[in-house]
């Protein structure tokens, strides 16, 4: 058998957690003789190895002009370029990690085109929400339900205009969009008055997609809600839970020495791993660390800065100015993570959307090392409040403060925590389960029991 993946980039540029999960997946398929190659967008063509992997990159249209291309259907020349990498690779099926204007309902077209199955993973609520997050206003968790008044209005203001102007232009028909767009305005107040249009175009294509794909792959719980909130039939949904890159070394298996944290003998150490974006929330996390002058604390920052996060990362900066205690670090093999993590007391996971992961907290758990994590999506999944880490309310630098504070200065805590943390699930049964997906798709006559 052999699938093509496609997730949002690969390396060498900046990746994040999807991208790892994929690299782990496809290494893993190989290991059971599946041939799996990688495909994502990139400048232009290109072929390539990467740590045994086969990596195709095909084109996408660096500057789109229509944003009916951009919301609605996709990159027609993405497509096309991928086209020619199905005719060159003749894949049983395809197994799509992203949806954007590149990874889009023109390329799922051009795979049913070829009679190729599809499988679609829901990475990360980009897949559903324009806004990107599933956090209304900003704020509050969503249900992730497609209306397009809801949605237009929450993405407008999260590109700036304050909550009555959104709620106002989202009252436009989509009518006037279509009249601006055929005109050809865009940009600034232009792509506002044309917003209502743009998000109905996006929600006609995610439903699309979901109803073309033969299959969805959910990595938590509350994704596999989200799809049937939006009227995907239970049965096309297989909820697969992250799993630990096997390849990877594991404090559980190798019993690691860890340095015992005893408040007044030394700093507690504390890192984050991950995108310097602003819905990583790690600028919540300097405020609350800022707040606590005197507190004996470390936080180290890996930071992968990605494209348009410059500015972001500057900020964090400046945040944390004159703070001796902040350390802004480059970013580390995921190969080397866990054994990084079991250096630290605690692994801090800021974020401020829904996640489905994110993977550093199964790596912070092998490590052995407890976390200090949003109660939000993925995170409150995998975390056990009071058991393997402490979870705090989102959007409250308060409640971050008090929850340093008590693990600076209880020590017994920390200990429980860590005692806590048990070992991670496997990649290896994330494999099975994939396996298990794709052979009846690929053998449609055969029955899930016969797989």
């Amino acid at each position: 058998m052999k699938v093509v993946h496609v997730p949002f980039g690969f390396h060498p540029d900046p990746v994040g957690g999807t991208e790892v999960y994929v690299a782990a997946l496809a290494t893993g398929q190989q290991h059971q003789g599946i041939q799996a190659v990688i495909a994502a967008p990139g400048n232009q063509n290109a072929t390539y190895m990467c740590e045994g992997l086969s990596v195709r990159r095909f084109a996408v249209n660096v500057e789109i002009d229509d944003l009916r291309e951009l919301y609605g259907n996709g990159d027609a020349r993405a497509a096309d370029a991928f086209g020619q990498i199905l005719d060159d690779e003749q894949p049983d099926l395809v197994h799509l990690h992203a949806f954007t204007s590149a990874v889009s309902l023109r390329l799922v077209r051009e795979i049913k085109r070829r009679g190729i199955p599809v499988v679609f993973t829901y990475h990360t609520p980009t897949a559903s929400c324009q806004r990107g997050t599933l956090m209304h206003w900003g704020s509050e968790v969503c249900d992730g339900v497609l209306n397009v008044r809801r949605c237009t209005a929450c993405t407008l203001h999260g590109l700036g205009l304050n909550r009555a102007a959104s709620v106002a232009l989202s009252h436009l028909p989509s009518a006037v969009g279509q009249a601006l767009g055929d005109r050809g305005r865009a940009g600034g107040i232009w792509t506002a008055l044309r917003m209502t249009e743009l998000v109905e175009l996006l929600h006609t294509a995610v439903h699309a997609v979901l109803a073309e794909v033969d299959a969805i792959v959910a990595l938590c719980a509350w994704t596999q809600e989200l799809l049937i909130n939006n009227n995907v039939p239970p049965g096309k949904i297989t909820v697969s839970h992250h799993g630990l890159n096997g390849l990877n070394r594991s404090q559980h298996d190798n019993k690691i020495p860890r340095s015992v944290y005893l408040p007044g003998q030394r700093s507690l150490r504390s890192a984050f791993l991950g995108r310097l974006d602003p819905s990583k929330g790690v600028d919540l996390l300097l405020q609350a660390l800022r707040s606590l002058p005197d507190a004996a604390i470390e936080l180290d920052i890996y930071g992968i800065v990605q494209a348009g996060g410059t500015n972001y990362s500057q900020q964090l900066r400046s945040i944390a100015v004159g703070d001796g205690r902040v350390r802004f670090l480059p970013p580390v093999p995921s190969d080397q993570v866990i054994d990084l993590l079991a250096g630290y007391d605690l692994l801090a996971v800021p974020s401020q959307i829904c996640e489905t992961g994110p993977l550093v907290v199964l790596d912070a758990f092998a490590a052995g090392t407890p976390i200090l994590g949003t109660r939000l999506g993925g995170i409150a999944e995998l975390v056990t409040d009071g058991v393997d880490g402490l979870l705090v309310e989102p959007n409250s630098t308060e409640a971050w403060r008090v929850a340093l504070e008590q693990l600076i200065c209880d020590g017994d805590l920390l200990e429980r925590l860590q005692n806590g943390v048990r070992p991670p699930r496997q990649m290896e049964q994330v494999v099975s389960e994939m396996l298990r997906l794709y052979q009846p798709l690929c053998h449609p006559k055969l029955s899930r029991a016969e797989c």
